[in-house]
């Protein structure tokens, strides 16, 4: 009998939302009764997903910042998870957990040097929490191109998902290609089932009853003149089941281990169908694509269809672009005079960020040396004002029409954060240039501007030492 399996992904994430000064977020009115949105939303998805056990029985990448809030916030909650998916891993030799590169940043816009610290980070982050090494790796948005797809082997790598149009030729997304890359590896693609995906996601109708959908909706999708084996993809938001719409939590633990036990179809997780029918095909990529953009990547740079009022989105992006360079310019200079290769050790940073071990040990090691306790001071300044560089470029600076959200101000202390550390590690100011970068960006709704979000952050880190000293 052909092989029929269907795999759920659900991609779980929320935008960071703590004040970049405080770490705290702050009260947000529309989440009543709770205190924020991450809190609602974890009451109605995180937690009952794992409650059923849903965790067990899809496919799933949970974002390494999402991760971390659920660490301090419900540890219990974020322990169900890692054994669920930990549980397949002892049984099968690989899990159903997807590794995120680590601060949602569209990756097709970064720099090679910033993949390679994204992906490095996010792979660490998922070990760390998971106890084994990630076989695939979520790329934020499903933005890809094949630099970052050859950044994904190099760090180890096995698979990802994309959506069907991200593919240069029509494929059949009932099994998953292998794209060749420049260095000679490959990747395997699961492209997901267009059509489910989109009931699941934007049609609450469809997944009103398990039985409806598996008869209706998921088993006329499969060939029955195919003789061999077929997975059809469904991925989604993970949010959907249950916060975005209610009772999906239900839905999915119904569907996957109610509905489908009376038929020959099973669950399975990509790293799972790839032990017994690894990619036949060749199948080559389009560059610059993504899931939730059909211009491509350009609702994160720029004037994008899919948002109105977006001419901010350009100016922001150029703007971080070219501050970023300044911030690693400065960062690399000072640690010239230490031996030390300096995005070696912002790679290996991540490991400092997760307790494993101290910034003066890890550059200590780096360079062969004991620091003194003011170099080791200055490289810890550094390795900070680099997280929050990499922290302003997550994508929900631009996911929406309006500048004057809290994704993109955010976004924009972070930059203040990141060159405030910088000046406190080096005393070059470059709060002026960046001042001149920012001014052009402007709400179309508020008229708040970027640059006056960048000069309160930095007043707010002026009063904080002034207070301290």
């Amino acid at each position: 009998m052909t092989d029929l399996a269907v795999c759920v992904h659900g991609h779980f994430y929320q935008p960071p939302r703590e004040d970049p000064l405080t770490g705290e977020i702050p009260l947000e009115p529309g989440a009543a009764p709770y205190r924020n949105w991450n809190e609602r939303i974890h009451a109605q998805c995180y937690r009952p997903n794992a409650e059923l056990g849903n965790f067990e029985r899809i496919s799933f990448n949970l974002g390494p910042t999402l991760a971390e809030w659920m660490a301090e916030e419900d540890p219990q909650t974020l322990a169900q998870i890692v054994q669920q998916e930990r549980s397949n891993f002892l049984r099968y030799g690989v899990g159903n957990g997807m590794a995120q590169s680590y601060h949602h940043t569209i990756l097709p816009l970064a720099s090679r040097r910033d993949k390679v610290t994204q992906v490095r980070w996010g792979v660490e982050d998922f070990k760390y929490r998971f106890g084994h090494m990630p076989q695939g790796l979520w790329m934020p948005e499903a933005g890809a191109d094949l630099e970052t797809l050859e950044v994904l082997a190099e760090c180890g790598v096995q698979f990802t998902i994309l959506a069907p149009w991200q593919a240069r030729q029509v494929v059949d997304n009932r099994w998953p290609y292998r794209v060749s890359l420049p260095g000679g590896q490959h990747m395997a693609v699961f492209f997901y089932d267009q059509e489910l995906s989109m009931r699941v996601s934007f049609d609450p109708g469809a997944t009103v009853n398990g039985d409806s959908f598996l008869l209706s909706r998921l088993l006329p999708r499969f060939d029955p003149n195919l003789e061999r084996e077929q997975l059809l993809t469904i991925a989604s938001d993970g949010e959907l089941y249950g916060h975005h719409q209610p009772f999906r939590d239900k839905f999915l633990q119904y569907l996957l281990n109610g509905a489908m036990e009376r038929t020959t179809v099973r669950a399975v997780y990509p790293a799972l169908w790839l032990k017994k029918a690894p990619p036949q095909t060749e199948v080559e990529i389009v560059d610059g694509t993504s899931w939730s953009c059909h211009h491509g990547i350009l609702r994160w740079s720029g004037d994008c269809a899919c948002t109105p009022h977006a001419d901010w989105k350009a100016p922001l992006r150029q703007g971080l672009d070219r501050l970023a360079a300044m911030i690693d310019e400065q960062y690399e200079n000072a640690l010239r005079p230490l031996g030390v290769d300096p995005w070696e050790l912002r790679h290996r940073y991540i490991h400092v960020l997760l307790g494993q071990t101290t910034v003066r040990d890890l550059a200590g090691e780096m360079a062969r040396r004991t620091l003194t306790e003011e170099d080791a001071h200055k490289v810890e300044l550094l390795l900070q004002a680099q997280n929050e560089r990499q922290r302003m470029f997550a994508s929900c600076g631009w996911f929406f029409d309006d500048f004057d959200r809290i994704e993109p101000r955010n976004n924009v202390s972070y930059a203040a954060q990141a060159v405030w550390i910088t000046y406190l590690a080096t005393g070059v100011d470059l709060s002026r240039p960046a001042v001149d970068l920012l001014a052009p960006v402007r709400s179309w709704r508020s008229g708040l501007r970027a640059d006056t979000v960048f000069q309160h952050t930095l007043e707010r880190h002026r009063s904080s030492q002034q207070a301290a000293d």
